[in-house]
């Protein structure tokens, strides 16, 4: 197998991984275009306040159930189908919340959005199939610094999308490429028929007793579900802090604000060649102290002055740094494990840590309708704190 993907990338063009970085991000963007607009949607189907952090949760909560039930069979079934397939469930359920008027029929498609979008999450193991031990770390940041750009676009985008023709054209528009990404996959990607023999229900099993024997699976998705507990926390709230009648801020100054957070990508193919040269331990602490300083610098300096949003510039680009470096560290290192349980491996550790982000979302829906900004930045640096406690029980290697 090893000598297989060898050969594999050494012929790999760069356009295909352009494609399968390209393709992630445009997926990934499916589970963060409502998380900007939950005020305007919530209003729109008449969805309380105190339960708009629904909006969010419930994409992340269809994303865990792909990730638990959809992204394990990426070894057993031919990739190339699963994920035109996911694709197509995605585009569906798109245009429903796009038609929804109603809070069930509007969450429910946000559900099946999250669902369908974990084809992402049969891209990037793929994309791990394509490249050779030493060039691992490298193929995996650039196809994640895609799907990260994609995270990070999708918020001022629905809020640019939101301000000139309403918050149902974010939905239709995505749908649409979804369906033209579905088919351009469908013709250029390459075949790659698993060589497990095993059955579905077996393969699921298995996936608790690889939780169990795998420590470092279980460490690196702890380290993330806290990073991205907060992250989803801070980006769930932070629109509805800046619309309020502090700041004042319309759709298209909270879009600017997000556009702010893509330049935390950039850790992104950094941080896979500190990976590639064996730097994995200092970088997992530089990311995990980078996501809680985030954190703290707004709970420190508030102010709706010039210097407010200037604390809230510099918050939203570490944090969307700390959170990007540390994803990549985390895959490098679960992908570096076996390519027969790789799929199956990370769908596990993107369950775990997009639960953590339900999580936050929940949480910081509540804190902020509860408490205001101050008691949602209390809860959400606790994550990454206890993530950096948790990393000084790690042995050195």
């Amino acid at each position: 197998m090893k000598a297989t993907e060898q050969a594999i990338d050494k012929n790999t063009p760069a356009w295909l991984i352009m494609l399968l970085a390209a393709a992630c991000g445009i997926i990934a963007a499916n589970l963060y275009y409502a998380q900007p607009l939950v005020g305007l949607i919530s209003s729109s189907i008449g969805l309380s306040s105190g339960s708009a952090g629904f909006i969010v949760t419930l994409t992340q909560i269809g994303y865990v159930i792909g990730l638990l039930f959809i992204v394990p069979m990426g070894d057993l079934v031919e990739n190339r189908k699963l994920v035109v397939a996911a694709l197509f469930l995605t585009a569906i359920a798109l245009i429903t919340a796009a038609v929804a008027r109603q809070p069930f029929l509007f969450l429910s498609a946000t559900l099946v959005i999250g669902l369908g979008s974990v084809a992402a999450q049969v891209l990037v193991p793929f994309a791990s199939y394509l490249a050779s031990d030493s060039s691992r770390g490298r193929v995996v940041g650039n196809v994640m610094s895609g799907l990260l750009l994609g995270i990070m676009l999708a918020r001022p985008l629905s809020s640019l999308a939101a301000d000139f023709f309403g918050w149902h054209s974010i939905f239709v528009i995505s749908a649409a490429a979804i369906v033209i990404l579905a088919i351009v996959l469908a013709r250029v990607l390459p075949t790659r028929k698993p060589t497990a023999t095993t059955s579905y229900a077996a393969l699921l099993v298995s996936m608790w007793h690889l939780l169990r024997t795998t420590p470092i699976l279980r460490r690196r998705a702890f380290y993330h579900a806290s990073l991205f507990a907060a992250f989803s926390l801070f980006w769930t709230t932070v629109p509805q802090l800046l619309a309020g009648p502090g700041f004042q801020f319309s759709q298209k100054a909270i879009a600017l604000y997000a556009l702010v957070g893509v330049a935390g990508a950039v850790a992104a193919p950094v941080a896979g060649r500190l990976a590639d040269r064996g730097w994995t331990r200092p970088a997992t602490a530089i990311s995990l102290a980078t996501a809680a300083v985030s954190v703290l610098l707004p709970l420190l300096f508030q102010t709706t002055s010039p210097f407010g949003v200037f604390i809230l510039v510099v918050a939203a680009i570490l944090l969307d740094a700390g959170v990007s470096a540390n994803l990549v560290l985390s895959q490098r290192a679960i992908f570096s494990l076996g390519p027969e349980i790789r799929s199956r491996l990370n769908g596990l550790f993107m369950a775990i840590f997009f639960f953590g982000g339900a999580i936050g979302s929940a949480l910081g829906g509540w804190a902020f309708a509860s408490g205001g900004w101050s008691t949602a930045l209390i809860i959400g640096i606790a994550f990454p704190v206890l993530a950096l406690l948790y990393f000084l029980t790690e042995k050195k290697s």
